[in-house]
């Protein structure tokens, strides 16, 4: 059995792994640690039946980090630098749901994040947790940094046009998500009157920190490196043959993200290429598919599941490809991913408990 830690455990991506794990095999729950409901059971801040409802919630000082082979971060961002490093001197292997390990660059963390980033050495040995691009790299790894929600949608989207030195230019990635994509702490755009039957775009163009990780990622597929700095505009990062623009939009569901992106190819590349190549990268892959000519991707195609939906669509007479792409973003976003990870780290069949 693998003994499971989990920092954070009462936000909505603690729920959906004790969801998953309690479904998983091999899985059994060592500790819980919630500062805000310590000294609780997790069945008083979710109504969830047993035996789930009868895990005590200890605060992160009281947590026996030893006790666990496998810690799941669930923290806020700059949250959870510190705790990862005590997890991993402990002897855990820990995936972390924060973006503190996402970027590779501790001075790009800096500057995206607003505070400096203290485990510089973790920083760089941290494997970007997104198995259809670094499965041989988390396998057997210490310390996987779960990918962002939109980032994922949106690398999935584009990997195969970045490997073949088809993204040029200016991206546009319109990205809507489900209101559990803010988290569950209350705020003003979450309540219920501002969010029901509207839809809220925010941190528009350049300015969302996830922006990042997208441009680290697709810029290490196409062989170059994004240099996306906060703050930058689209033409800026001349290292980078492209510039993604980032809006993304809070819609009026409970989960999911669509993403809808607009490339513009370069002149000679034909539609029957781009479709090999989408098909070629994710041939065998447990938890991507990609959809028939004609179609596109929704969030019916993938909500509850640990799925990305991907959808082409070629404009008629121009150079134009929109993509679709669907993930859940409790699942493939957040939680299912990180189970995902874990199953590769420990030389797992990757879709136990998963499917």
């Amino acid at each position: 059995m693998l003994r499971i830690g989990i920092m954070g455990a009462t936000g909505y991506t603690g729920l959906e792994l004790l969801k998953i794990l309690g479904r998983h095999p091999v899985a059994q729950i060592a500790w819980l640690t919630s500062e805000s409901n310590a000294g609780q059971c997790f069945g008083q801040v979710f109504p969830v039946p047993p035996p789930v409802a009868d895990l005590p919630l200890f605060a992160l000082a009281e947590a026996d980090l030893s006790a666990a082979d496998v810690v799941f971060a669930c923290l806020p961002h700059a949250a959870a630098q510190a705790p990862v490093a005590a997890a991993l001197a402990a002897g855990a292997r820990v995936v972390d749901l924060s973006a503190d390990y996402r970027l590779h660059d501790a001075t790009n963390y800096q500057a995206w994040y607003g505070v400096p980033h203290t485990q510089p050495a973790l920083l760089a040995e941290a494997v970007y947790g997104l198995p259809e691009l670094h499965r041989t790299q988390i396998k057997g790894a210490r310390l996987i940094a779960n990918p962002g929600c939109y980032p994922t949608s949106v690398i999935l989207g584009l990997s195969p046009l970045a490997r073949g030195g088809w993204l040029k230019g200016t991206v546009i990635a319109d990205s809507k998500s489900g209101v559990s994509g803010a988290g569950r702490s209350p705020s003003l755009k979450t309540h219920f009157v501002e969010a029901n039957e509207n839809i809220s775009p925010y941190s528009i163009g350049r300015a969302h920190r996830h922006l990042a990780e997208m441009e680290q990622e697709l810029g290490a597929q196409s062989g170059a490196q994004s240099g996306a700095q906060s703050g930058d505009e689209p033409g800026q990062g001349a290292e980078s043959p492209f510039q993604v623009v980032f809006s993304p939009h809070l819609l009026p569901v409970n989960r999911g993200i669509l993403s809808t992106i607009y490339v513009n190819l370069p002149e000679g590349v034909t539609e029957a290429e781009v479709r090999e190549a989408y098909r070629t990268m994710y041939a065998g892959e447990p938890f991507v598919y990609l959809l028939r000519p004609g179609e596109v991707a929704t969030l019916n195609h993938t909500v509850n599941t640990n799925f990305c939906a991907i959808g082409l669509t070629f404009v008629p007479g121009t150079p134009t490809l929109i993509v679709t792409a669907s993930i859940d973003n409790l699942i493939k976003g957040a939680s299912g991913q990180a189970v995902q990870n874990m199953n590769l780290m420990c030389g797992l069949d990757e879709t136990c408990g998963l499917k």
